[in-house]
């Protein structure tokens, strides 16, 4: 498998690189993406919140990769082609407002959000005031006329207070001007949705996020999202209905979840179009035994308490032919550093995978804890990877 890092930031420097997004563009070229944080070394906005994106071009294939420009303002965000120009659509910082940004020269300078005529389409509250839009670098979805993308309004602030929308706008429209988008309501995860078998006694509540938007085999729309149901070793997702244009949002918490590994980190579905299955690029859990352990261990009750059940040292590819159903089919990193199986889980992570079909290949950035970093979380580098002929996996 051909790999290049892209960025790398020192431990000391106390700021870590997030939110990976990848893009072929039509005249060959790779462009890649990434955000910043870290409350001691990022760098943050006039509100103190972290707010910057890097944006990175390749024209050697992913071999090397050039610094091409940073953003202000951009935060959280997804690259994507639409008719022919590049867009970035996201928040503008952390829990902030809804912005897209245009590019018609290959990702070398892009257009400015000033007003809701050019790109500022949901405007968030002052720092945490509501609505305080999150998001991920996730697909934008066309589907019969129109374009999707999933976010989320924390409200109040706090983990796990994550309210479930969808965007979209005509496929034809100026994607810039704010009046050509709609807003579906904003659903907010009940803890009585929970089932009654899941031991979910901790502090922090149970909760969705970083949604994929994804047509089902029957034409039906779906929000499929990260979720976290406490400290349980059971990997299920839920899945929302999108109706009425984009419109509504709804869940019915008897038959909303699935079982999905790498259901409790940001994941990307995409229908791959040549074979017609789902596919995704996951961290399961591959160590429930070292997990159910440290889960009552005292010793790692620190540790437990901000991570519970979380484990991102295994990324492997996992394929579904109906969407419903998923099974992993190749794993593609695991820690080599020799780290006992413990520490493996506690500093290494391939996280945050964003991913393209690439003809009969997959090309994919991952956000990497790897080899000096503080822990598995705060990430030290953004890599490039490429998977050839992936179809024979599948």
């Amino acid at each position: 498998m051909q790999w290049s890092q892209i960025k790398f930031h020192p431990e000391r420097a106390l700021s870590y690189l997030g939110s990976p997004s990848v893009l072929r563009l039509p005249d060959g070229a790779l462009l890649a993406s990434h955000d910043y944080f870290g409350l001691a070394g990022c760098p943050k906005n006039h509100e103190g919140e972290e707010s910057l994106t890097s944006i990175y071009r390749s024209d050697d294939d992913g071999a090397s990769w050039a610094n091409i420009t940073h953003i202000m303002n951009c935060y959280w965000s997804s690259l994507f082609l639409h008719r022919g120009a590049v867009f970035i659509l996201g928040t503008s910082q952390q829990y902030g407002s809804i912005v897209i940004r245009r590019s018609d020269d290959g990702g070398f300078t892009w257009s400015h959000p000033k007003d809701e005529a050019s790109g500022w389409l949901f405007r968030g509250g002052v720092y945490r005031d509501p609505p305080n839009y999150h998001c991920a670098p996730v697909p934008v979805v066309a589907h019969e006329g129109r374009i999707y993308k999933a976010f989320e309004d924390c409200d109040p602030p706090g983990w796990g207070n994550f309210q479930a929308c969808v965007i979209s706008a005509p496929v034809d429209a100026d994607l810039l001007d704010a009046a050509n988008w709609t807003m579906s309501n904003k659903l907010p995860f009940d803890q009585a949705w929970i089932p009654a078998t899941w031991d979910v006694e901790r502090a922090d509540p149970a909760g969705w996020r970083e949604g994929n938007v994804v047509v089902a085999p029957d034409g039906a729309l779906w929000n499929i999202l990260t979720f976290e149901g406490g400290a349980v070793l059971d990997e299920k997702v839920p899945r929302l209905r999108i109706l009425d244009a984009g419109k509504t949002l709804s869940f019915d918490p008897a038959t909303g979840y699935i079982d999905f590994p790498g259901a409790k980190a940001k994941f990307v579905i995409r229908r791959d179009p040549v074979s017609g299955k789902y596919l995704s690029l996951v961290n399961h859990l591959a160590d429930k035994d070292i997990l159910s352990r440290l889960a009552g261990d005292l010793a790692s009750q620190r540790y437990r308490a901000r991570h519970p059940m979380r484990q991102r040292n295994v990324m492997s590819l996992t394929a579904s032919d109906d969407l419903w159903n998923w099974r992993i089919v190749k794993t593609l990193m695991r820690d080599d550093t020799g780290l006992g199986r413990e520490d493996s889980i506690a500093l290494t992570g391939f996280q945050y995978v964003d991913w393209q079909f690439d003809g009969a290949d997959l090309i994919y950035v991952v956000r990497t804890a790897y080899r000096g970093a503080r822990n598995f979380h705060d990430s030290n580098q953004i890599v490039f990877r490429r998977l050839r002929n992936f179809r024979d996996y599948l």
